[in-house]
């Protein structure tokens, strides 16, 4: 793909209109980073180019230095010029995106362990002199007891799609920030490492659902739709509820419990992607029957074992 950084509206890029402020465009360039990152597109041949492209919006637009450059040219930037000729950081491949992340915005974690003592006893390279006995190394301080703990963080399937600021109160009274991952789906488990009493993991447990039932996956959206065994077996019409409102189908004979069927177009919309809406099938059977169907279960059951 070629570009002419005369032309090219790093705005646009990065989905947002000029002037967007700090938070903004960081969240911006997270959610088009993971959109394009090569390892999640590995059949899109436009992803490596789009990516890197992603990534020279932002290096110019969150550098005042750089940004003002590219406005007061129209453009007339680009990572060769406004980065001072740097080498193309991806020359060697692309890495991890969670690794790039952490490389890119900075690893609290990574900095954390730099603080913390790590105990290692003295090594002893020769060994001691003649006639003196190595004496042990210290005996490390015991270690406390953890526990790791967890909570529930509930997100519209808005926030769950671009991704959401969260601020969490620890138990010591500490706050940190917390960003969810862009396309998070629900039931998805954000580990908090080393942040709980006595370096423990605090675990963020996501919730994304609507009052109807549906839960969110990404782009996708997951429905289960409850059924008897009668309506299982000989297939029947039903309406089920989607984001943009219900809509009829029809669920085929002889549908077994975990069957999937498929709403398409009726998922979450992100550029020129669209996500399905997969309906599983449950089949229910009462709690209490009355002998009437007691007696035809019987009979079922009975040509089922060719009696």
């Amino acid at each position: 793909m070629t570009r002419s950084p005369t032309t090219q509206d790093y705005w646009s890029v990065l989905g947002l209109s000029p002037g967007a402020d700090g938070t903004t465009l960081k969240r911006a360039f997270r959610t088009q980073a993971r959109l394009w990152h090569p390892d999640l597109n590995a059949n899109d041949p436009r992803a490596e180019d789009q990516f890197k492209l992603v990534n020279e919006a932002y290096a110019v637009l969150s550098d005042p230095l750089k940004r003002q450059a590219w406005e007061a040219a129209n453009g007339d930037v680009s990572m060769g010029t406004a980065a001072g000729s740097e080498a193309d950081p991806f020359a060697r491949g692309f890495p991890d995106f969670e690794d790039y992340l952490a490389e890119l915005f900075g690893d609290r974690r990574a900095k954390r362990r730099e603080r913390e003592k790590v105990y290692e006893p003295d090594r002893i390279e020769d060994g001691p002199p003649a006639g003196q006995v190595a004496t042990a190394p210290a005996t490390p301080p015991p270690v406390a007891a953890t526990t790791d703990l967890e909570s529930m963080v509930e997100l519209t399937p808005e926030q769950a799609l671009q991704g959401e600021r969260i601020e969490l109160e620890l138990a010591n009274g500490t706050c940190i920030e917390v960003w969810t991952p862009p396309f998070a789906g629900d039931g998805w488990r954000l580990r908090l490492e080393g942040v709980a009493t006595g370096g423990a993991d605090h675990f963020l447990q996501l919730r994304v659902r609507t009052s109807d039932g549906l839960r969110v996956d990404g782009l996708r959206i997951l429905y289960k739709l409850e059924l008897t065994p009668a309506e299982a077996a000989l297939g029947c019409g039903v309406v089920v509820p989607t984001l943009r409102g219900p809509v009829k189908m029809t669920v085929p004979a002889g549908s077994s419990s975990g069957r999937l069927l498929r709403l398409r177009g009726r998922g979450l919309e992100w550029s020129e992607q669209r996500g399905d809406q997969l309906v599983e099938i449950k089949i229910v059977v009462p709690e209490e029957l009355s002998e009437a169907e007691v007696a035809l279960y019987r009979r079922l059951e009975e040509l089922a074992h060719g009696a």
